[in-house]
């Protein structure tokens, strides 16, 4: 039986990384994305240490030629894409009063976080058809999530970065969108949040793992949801919009 395929987006590091190695020693064939050859070569060489069938895709969400050319690489490939993992995402400035982040920034960070996986997902979609009840997922925040964000005694109403918080819930918007639309074609689409994680991304501050971290997201993409759509989930949960 050929196994699973799975993409990876940002997954050189941190999360992403964390991701691809539990996604890779579930079985699953790894492709790798990475804005940089260096550090995806670097990346996928750890991955085949551990005995993980892992190649590297160059992809910048941000360019579409780039994912264009991705998915061209993938299709030449394998023909089929089983689980898209939207992962690639930047924080922009914080902390930040709201009235005080500037529009490059903000458009910024909505370029790769929310436009991103709108751009990766259009471009994979015939890929994704391709598989047997494909999977995509929309790594996401709970700082996106409008329910946590706006109860004042949430410690998630207090944080200022606005262009990162509101990115994470237009990116939960997306996935709605696109779970509406693909599920008479037998595709998946959720979002997950993967807690605070001490990463590079907020400077090694968070109390989780990146090991914690990815564990929600490689439970839902290896099919635990038990086929659910349209959904966002935290610690293998579904969490409020």
């Amino acid at each position: 039986m050929i196994p699973k395929n799975v993409l990876i987006t940002g997954a050189n590091k941190s999360i992403g990384f964390e991701t691809a190695r539990e996604m890779g020693l579930r079985g699953y064939r790894v492709w790798l994305g990475s804005r940089d050859p260096a550090l995806g070569d670097a990346a996928v060489a750890r991955l085949v240490a551990e005995g993980i069938q892992a190649r590297l895709v160059i992809v910048d969400v941000r360019d579409a030629l780039s994912v264009r050319a991705a998915a061209d690489l993938i299709s030449k490939e394998d023909a089929r894409l089983d689980v898209l993992i939207n992962n690639a995402g930047i924080s922009g400035a914080q902390p930040v009063a709201p009235s005080e982040q500037t529009i490059a920034d903000i458009l910024n960070v909505y370029d790769t976080n929310v436009l991103g996986a709108i751009r990766v997902t259009q471009a994979f979609l015939p890929l994704l058809k391709a598989a047997h009840k494909a999977q995509v997922l929309m790594v996401s925040s709970g700082l996106g999530s409008l329910t946590w964000t706006s109860d004042a005694a949430h410690p998630y109403s207090r944080v200022q970065a606005m262009g990162y918080t509101s990115s994470k819930s237009a990116l939960n918007a997306v996935t709605v969108a696109f779970a509406n639309e693909f599920a008479s074609l037998g595709i998946s689409v959720n979002a997950v949040d993967p807690g605070y994680t001490a990463t590079d991304f907020n400077g090694h501050s968070g109390p989780r793992t990146v090991a914690q971290a990815a564990a929600g997201i490689v439970w839902l993409a290896d099919g635990s949801s038990t086929g659910e759509t349209g959904k966002f989930y935290f610690d293998q949960a579904i969490a409020p919009w």
